[in-house]
């Protein structure tokens, strides 16, 4: 992965002139196009003032997963807890939502807005154990980038 260039891409989606849904839908494009073990990207947004998730822009296949709720799942987990989760397994997670047969990993990453948990990014890979210290870090700058606009 070339860290700076991924880098410079996101900010220049995050500084362009589309509308938010436009940039997050870019984003997620992006992501799963230069990354090849991001088989599904997505970002899962707080419902109101509901205690769920409700997918927002996403790029992979479809999934029946629309609303998630609080400490249920990866995502669900991640809306409580406001930390990093990354599942190098998913077979080894009690509390794990399945997206499909195909997906082996999951990582999570919360997008805070005034320090504020207000959503998510999630990344499924159908790969075992693909995820490093470096999508952890490159993915928080991410969330960053996002939770600006």
């Amino acid at each position: 992965m070339d860290i700076p260039q991924l880098k410079e891409s996101i900010i220049a989606i995050a500084e362009s002139s589309k509308s938010v849904s436009e940039k997050r839908q870019a984003i997620c494009d992006y992501l799963k196009q230069e990354i090849d073990h991001y088989h599904w990207v997505g970002f899962y947004f707080k419902n109101g003032n509901k205690k769920e998730l409700k997918l927002a822009e996403f790029a992979g296949e479809p999934t029946e997963h629309l609303i998630i709720p609080f400490g249920k799942g990866i995502c669900g987990q991640v809306a409580i807890s406001n930390k990093n989760f990354v599942v190098p397994d998913v077979t080894a997670q009690d509390n794990y939502i399945s997206c499909g047969f195909k997906v082996k990993s999951e990582i999570v990453i919360p997008v805070f807005v005034n320090g504020e948990n207000v959503g998510q990014i999630d990344i499924d890979s159908h790969l075992t154990n693909p995820f490093t210290e470096t999508d952890e870090l490159f993915l928080e700058f991410v969330c960053e980038k996002v939770a600006q606009f």
